[in-house]
């Protein structure tokens, strides 16, 4: 004898309320309409309409531990880009996935590969980069340039020579550095900015320009700056298995 089809049938016949109508199945509720044709019981799901966007680290963490939903459900965090991390939620029997909120950076522009005048890569090199050693050389080249004129030392494209104020009235001719590493604001303001490799140029103007040459090495470790620091701040969230991190 079909076991499952004599319920369904007994179910139809004996006009049980179609809220009772109700039968499990492999694991799997089914009810009953008035013909006798069944449907799966969809679980009752509240889906975000759209996620919440925050700008920091920060924010999203307060949010996670917060504990205003999911809470007995395990999250997923992937950082997605070095400006970009998303707070999901596990796979449905629909195949979609829940979109719970998103850390979205605001970083300062900085024009990469196009030579500005030296008052604005001046002002550029002060706001958008980390304070180090190589951007420190930068800025006292650029701000005690004596003339005009940016003088080629060689003609292998890299070496270059200019005229800086050394004292009230003496000039030099100095060596700009080449390559050159500096570390751009391009991601969180809570993890450390990523150091790279950038080549410096000068034309008359005078004009300069900084061009990437690490081939976007710096974005991997700018993702994995910022899994660290989620490992840090969620340290006890993910023991409880409450959030998996993705990078």
């Amino acid at each position: 004898m079909d076991l499952t089809k004599e319920a369904l049938k007994y179910l139809a016949e004996n006009t049980i309320k179609p809220e009772e109508r109700v039968v499990e199945i492999d694991g799997s509720n089914f009810v009953i309409d008035e013909n006798g044709h069944y449907s799966r019981v969809q679980p009752k799901v509240y889906n975000a309409r759209s996620p919440l966007v925050m700008r920091t680290l920060t924010g999203l963490v307060d949010y996670i531990k917060s504990n205003l939903e999911r809470q007995e459900t395990t999250l997923l965090l992937h950082v997605e880009r070095p400006t970009e991390v998303s707070l999901l939620g596990l796979l449905a029997e629909d195949g979609t996935r829940e979109y719970l909120a998103s850390a979205q950076a605001i970083v300062p522009g900085f024009s990469f590969n196009y030579f500005l005048n030296i008052e604005e890569f001046n002002v550029a090199l002060q706001s958008t980069f980390v304070k180090n050693n190589d951007r420190e050389i930068l800025l006292k080249v650029v701000g005690n340039l004596k003339e005009d004129n940016v003088k080629t030392t060689g003609d292998d494209g890299v070496s270059q020579a200019v005229t800086i104020k050394t004292g009230v009235a003496s000039a030099a001719d100095v060596k700009v550095p080449n390559p050159v590493t500096l570390a751009p604001y391009r991601t969180f303001v809570e993890v450390e900015q990523p150091e790279s490799k950038f080549i410096f140029r000068m034309q008359n103007g005078p004009r300069g320009a900084i061009f990437e040459a690490d081939g976007g090495a710096w974005r991997n470790q700018a993702i994995l700056n910022i899994k660290k620091y989620l490992e840090n701040q969620l340290s006890d969230e993910i023991k409880k298995g409450k959030i998996t991190i993705l990078a």
